[in-house]
């Protein structure tokens, strides 16, 4: 089992940058692929980053060039850096965790962009 707690949400400028956090409750080494998604209201929940255990990264198109996931195994921890935020950025972050076959998820930060 894995718990997940998100950090680093608020408030930003259009064109500014915020940094969320993923602490989770046991290494995440043996953790297949841990990930950060989003869900703006009335909108389906999306992929934004997933790193691998091998260290491979992918992201969501809208974001590529601009955000960065990152992870520190002996922390337990995994990052976004969101830089260049747009409003369309706006959403509920929360950390997923895939620990084949299971899926765990924590319980979102909020990030809002305004100008």
């Amino acid at each position: 089992q894995v718990q997940l707690v998100e950090s680093g949400g608020g408030l930003v400028q259009a064109g500014g940058s915020l940094r969320l956090s993923c602490s989770a409750s046991r290494s995440i080494f043996s953790i297949n692929a841990m990930g950060w998604y989003r869900q703006a209201p009335g909108k389906q929940r999306e992929l934004v980053a997933v790193i691998s255990s091998g260290g491979s990264t992918n992201y969501a198109d809208s974001v590529k060039g601009r955000f960065t996931i990152s992870r520190d195994n002996a922390k337990n921890t995994v990052y976004l850096q969101m830089n260049s935020l747009k409003a369309e950025d706006t959403a509920v972050y929360y950390c997923n965790a895939r620990w084949v076959p299971f899926d765990y998820w924590g319980q979102g930060t909020q990030v809002t962009v305004s100008s």
